[in-house]
């Protein structure tokens, strides 16, 4: 019974942690609107769920930073953990300072994504308290 429940809400887990990874990615780009050369990025929402879903999620990866000289601190920084294959947005329309970054769309991306995030939760917390009612005596 453990095990049907697990990977009932195991496919919800996955769906929710890239959506909000995704939205981190959506949100890098708007932040970097004005930035010269910058690239905007994504990813394909429903491969990496169905990856994430079959192989399960990767052990949290961290970036190891270089270090130049023996006197510096080492350190690391966070990774994007459940995403393999991200990818460079393909401009409309180029611009003279080689930003990719097409706001229009990178809002329009952030609030279907946002929205999408809500709804998963809605369908997490509906599914739990259908779960919660069928487990109480009446």
């Amino acid at each position: 019974m453990i095990d049907k429940l697990t990977g009932a809400f195991n496919f919800h887990q996955e769906a929710l942690n890239l959506r909000d990874q995704r939205q981190k990615v959506l949100a890098s780009n708007i932040a970097n609107a004005d930035t010269p050369n910058y690239k905007a990025r994504d990813f394909d929402f429903a491969a990496e769920l169905k990856r994430a879903v079959d192989q399960g999620r990767s052990a949290q990866a961290t970036n190891q930073l270089q270090r130049t000289h023996n006197g510096h601190i080492a350190g690391s920084g966070a990774a994007m953990s459940g995403v393999q294959t991200m990818q460079f947005t393909v401009p409309a329309q180029s611009r003279l300072d080689g930003n990719t970054v097409d706001m229009d769309l990178e809002r329009s991306k952030f609030l279907d994504n946002s929205v999408r995030y809500q709804a998963s939760l809605t369908f997490v917390n509906s599914r739990i308290s259908g779960l919660r009612n069928a487990m109480q005596p009446e």
